[in-house]
């Protein structure tokens, strides 16, 4: 595929599972560089830095584990951290790594505090890290894993062409917004919006409406 980015254009690869769960949610934090931290934030916090160890490399009978591998791609437009990359030995295809014999094909594992979720969020943020891969070892990645802390088990995700589409789709709408800092207005407050860190920013029970002061303090105190 063509690079169409350079590095001055790059975004955070983190931003993509922002994105899919909210536009609104990932402007403000990109865009308008607003954050706020909640018991599911601060618990993801805690949980990736038990895992990053930039310095952590393992050799176990044919798998090979690396920790916090750096991530960019110029078709994407996007930089980041991969929590773990591991590499099994392979008869077939495969990457040539210098000092190992053989050949080892990459598979990318993202750790999340909770459980598996019943839309796609988790699955594109995987799917980014993959084809970021893919660019920078010139290969292919056909699977990954996520590991979720509430149930402590694997789910492996397919890196499918609908779920690739949708990565590339979100990539170029990425760009588009913040080419254009564009910050999408809130949307009628729900279930999502409650369990968001940025509720308070955000004020979602202000909706799309223009509404006046004291229209305002009714709606989101009551």
């Amino acid at each position: 595929m063509i690079c169409k980015y350079t590095d001055d254009d790059l975004l955070a690869l983190s931003g993509i599972q922002h994105f899919a769960f909210c536009k609104r949610q990932w402007a403000l934090i990109h865009i308008e560089k607003q954050w706020s931290e909640n018991l599911r934030t601060v618990e993801g916090k805690q949980l990736h830095e038990r895992v990053d160890n930039t310095d952590f490399f393992e050799a176990r009978g044919g798998i090979l584990t690396s920790r916090s591998v750096p991530l960019s791609s110029y078709v994407l437009g996007f930089y980041g951290i991969s929590d773990i990359v591991e590499l099994y030995a392979v008869e077939e295809g495969g990457i040539i790594l210098n000092g190992r014999k053989g050949k080892w094909s990459p598979v990318p594992v993202e750790y999340k505090r909770g459980s598996p979720k019943i839309d796609i969020i988790d699955e594109v943020q995987l799917c980014a890290q993959a084809m970021c891969i893919e660019e920078m070892l010139n290969t292919n990645i056909d699977y990954g894993y996520i590991f979720y802390g509430e149930t402590k088990h694997r789910t492996k995700v397919m890196f499918n062409e609908d779920l690739r589409s949708q990565v590339l789709d979100f990539s170029m709408q990425m760009h588009e917004m913040y080419e254009k800092q564009y910050t999408p207005k809130a949307m009628k407050g729900g279930k999502r919006c409650n369990a968001c860190s940025l509720v308070n920013i955000c004020l979602p029970k202000m909706g799309t409406k223009n509404l006046n002061v004291s229209d305002y303090i009714k709606n989101y105190i009551g």
